[in-house]
């Protein structure tokens, strides 16, 4: 007897390999491995069986510190299959904060690569306290290497299980994961997303952007984050090539999108100036790109012309892990007339901006108010933390901190989060404005504006400048361009130089590591 249909992320993968299983999948460039979705359903479901036989049931939270490659792949749909909670974490985080995410999420098993194993040992030995991890199964990128006693060996286990389609797990509204914010401010809290609400995500994207089944998509940015998480996902979902990078080397990077003919990629606008600054860039053909999705930060009007040049579109999104990725985005056509925009709501999305009173803010009237967001992709909640839940989801709206400007065509511009907000003198001021106009002066390479204690303003702006190759700025330089380009209590009172900001691996500054190397108080 046929099973009404539920949604199960991981039976995607099942249908897809039914649908197309002599298509290409997945490509790692570094490893030179390739995989069809039928050899990639298969590899899912003998990691779906191994850890159904080591006895991870339905609800058990698993940690997956992997790096991109097959293995994250098939933990995600084989876990999802059986109904595991994953939980992905960043393996650029110290021993002691993924011990946190192990002790908060109540993991009981945790999937790593070997390239952890120094991450992994304090851990093990008890130095951030009891994680309650009891399964610990390593992959060995290494040659020959040992596996430690108290590990279980992945090749080894995934060998031995069976390739059959495992027992569906999990459904609908049950969690599927548990991606932890980056914790720009304090403790990192766990976005939990479900079987329906990744779905819903994957529609989102499908029907606003232009993916089609003969796309590659390269991989490249890390997949313990949804910006490639979710477009990993949503490949076996359209049935299109996922192009997989394991680090970002510019020479390996351009010589993939010119063997797989890569058409589209999710980047950050960093990464997008790097690439055009690789010295060898013309010596490969990367005609095959029709567009690229960018995240984190607006695209300079300048770079959006550079890649047009190339013949290649930019989709500016904004997002966030709480709304499992899509939010909004500003279309290639806009770009050049909404310039800095953040645009308008994805497809299944809605928008509303709200002042303080939670009144809405009446569309091109320059006022600033916090963007919230709805739709079938949005969080249920931060995991075990229901006050911090209350606070972000009210009345069917994910209250998303992000302060912005809606124009008179309904395009959003983000102006700041609303914790980054000064408060000088009784004035409002937006750091994203004053590093905007820092950020246009040929002395500055990248500036992040912080608010630091002042005793006769309670807060004053303070710029923390990187200066541009060549430039020595000073504090009066940088004061007299302010003047000509912004209101004399914007302007800040403060500028520190320093060599290198601090950002997280979405590229978003760290404004709380600023306020710590630079706590002041302002000179009077």
């Amino acid at each position: 007897m046929l099973r009404p249909m539920k949604n199960n992320i991981g039976s995607l993968l099942t249908k897809r390999a039914e649908i197309s299983p002599t298509v290409e999948a997945f490509v790692e460039v570094e490893r030179k491995r390739r995989f069809t979705f039928s050899e990639l359903n298969q590899r899912a479901n003998r990691l779906g069986n191994a850890l159904t036989h080591q006895g991870v049931e339905p609800g058990e939270r698993v940690v997956m510190l992997l790096m991109n490659g097959i293995e994250f792949i098939e933990t995600y749909f084989g876990g999802a299959k059986i109904g595991t909670v994953l939980v992905p974490v960043n393996w650029r985080l110290a021993s002691a904060e993924i011990a946190y995410i192990l002790k908060d999420s109540g993991a009981t098993s945790i999937v790593y690569d070997s390239e952890f194993d120094e991450i992994i040992k304090p851990i093990r030995n008890g130095e951030h306290g009891d994680t309650h991890i009891s399964q610990w199964i390593r992959k060995d990128n290494t040659e020959g290497g040992d596996t430690p006693d108290f590990s279980l060996d992945y090749e080894t286990i995934t060998a031995e299980a069976s390739s059959e389609e495992p027992a569906l797990g999990a459904f609908d509204d049950d969690l599927l994961f548990i991606m932890y914010t980056s914790g720009t401010t304090g403790r990192p809290k766990g976005a939990m997303q479900t079987h329906n609400t990744m779905l819903w995500a994957h529609l989102t994207c499908l029907t606003t952007s232009d993916m089609r089944g003969d796309d590659s998509f390269l991989l490249s940015l890390p997949m313990f984050h949804v910006g490639c998480m979710l477009p990993a996902s949503q490949m076996v979902h359209r049935g299109a090539k996922g192009i997989i990078m394991r680090n970002i080397d510019f020479a390996v990077m351009f010589q993939a999108i010119q063997d797989e003919k890569v058409s589209i990629f999710m980047s950050v606008p960093a990464l997008l100036q790097f690439m055009l600054l690789f010295p060898d860039k013309d010596k490969y053909d990367i005609s095959s790109v029709r567009w690229i999705a960018t995240g984190a930060a607006p695209v300079p009007l300048s770079l959006l012309r550079d890649y047009k040049d190339l013949g290649i579109v930019i989709y500016q999104a904004y997002g966030l892990t709480e709304a499992c990725g899509p939010g909004t985005v500003l279309s290639p056509e806009d770009a050049e007339t909404k310039e800095g925009s953040a645009g308008r709501p994805q497809m299944h999305t809605t928008m509303r901006v709200v002042d303080e009173s939670g009144k809405d803010i009446e569309p091109g009237s320059d006022q600033v108010g916090e963007l919230l967001l709805a739709g079938p992709h949005m969080m249920t909640g931060y995991w075990n933390k229901p006050d911090e839940t209350a606070k972000a989801l009210r009345d069917g709206w994910l209250y998303t901190d992000d302060l912005c400007t809606i124009d008179a065509d309904g395009c959003i511009t983000i102006c700041d989060r609303k914790k980054d907000m000064i408060i000088s003198g009784g004035e409002n001021i937006y750091p994203a404005e004053l590093e905007k106009v820092l950020s246009d002066s040929p002395e500055v390479k990248e500036v992040g504006v912080i608010g630091m204690p002042s005793k006769k303003w309670g807060e004053t702006p303070a710029a923390i400048v990187v200066p541009a190759d060549g430039e020595t700025p000073t504090a009066e330089s940088l004061t007299e361009y302010c003047k000509k380009h912004l209101a004399a209590f914007k302007t800040p009172k403060v500028f520190e130089f320093t060599d290198v900001l601090p950002r997280n691996p979405s590229g978003k500054l760290l404004k709380h590591e600023l306020r710590e190397s630079f706590p002041g108080p302002a000179p009077e």
